[in-house]
């Protein structure tokens, strides 16, 4: 996982799809919700108002293959709101979602890439391919009630577009960086089986009957 590495879409030949998907919450603070997280203004967050653990569901009317998932977080600001365990989750819907990456922080500040290496999709075995992406806040700094996300951009490939830059060489460049983060991806820590190895046959084509 990488924060604040530099991060050009359109260079890599990716586009943002987040436009595409319904996006819901489990709980939001007036003034405080999906609006505010799909701004490109990280002064604005997303900030629950319930009981852990919270969710962000986004909810696309056709299946969708992504590249890049990138959270914005940020302790200084943020302090017992910023969340320090984090479970993404994927399916066709709420009742077949599968955990495919789980995110640990300690201070974490800017843009956060989610781990895709073991999702299993595409050819590459990198895409994940699904019909609803869950983000499930599972925990916050010294055990704060609710939390806040400030970004949450989702990737897909953009065919039209002439990347300059190949995605495979912003994923290598390392997996840490500032802010203390560290990711435990599914099928190697945290009890998670590696499911994602094998595709799911919901992450294939669709069947016209």
């Amino acid at each position: 996982m990488e924060i604040d590495v530099p991060f050009d879409p359109s260079a890599l030949g990716l586009k943002e799809i987040g436009n595409l998907a319904s996006w819901t919450v489990s709980s939001s603070k007036p003034g405080c919700g999906v609006e505010a997280l799909r701004e490109e203004d990280t002064n604005l967050f997303w900030q629950s108002d319930g009981p852990q653990p919270h969710h962000l569901n986004i909810h696309f009317s056709r299946l969708v293959s992504i590249v890049a998932i990138r959270l914005f977080l940020d302790f200084e600001a943020d302090e017992s709101y910023t969340p320090t365990r984090i479970t993404l989750l994927a399916g066709t819907g709420y009742h077949d979602l599968i955990p495919f990456s789980a995110l640990s922080f300690e201070q974490p500040k800017g843009w956060i890439d989610v781990p895709l290496d073991h999702v299993g999709g595409g050819d590459d075995g990198k895409t994940l391919r699904a019909f609803l992406v869950q983000v499930k806040i599972v925990e916050n700094h010294q055990n704060g009630k609710d939390t806040h996300v400030r970004g949450l951009k989702i990737y897909a490939r953009d065919d039209r577009a002439r990347g300059t830059m190949r995605l495979e060489s912003l994923r290598a460049d390392g997996i840490e960086g500032k802010g203390k983060t560290k990711a435990n991806e599914a099928g190697q820590t945290n009890g998670m089986e590696r499911t994602w190895l094998l595709e799911p046959d919901w992450m294939g084509e669709p069947e016209l009957r």
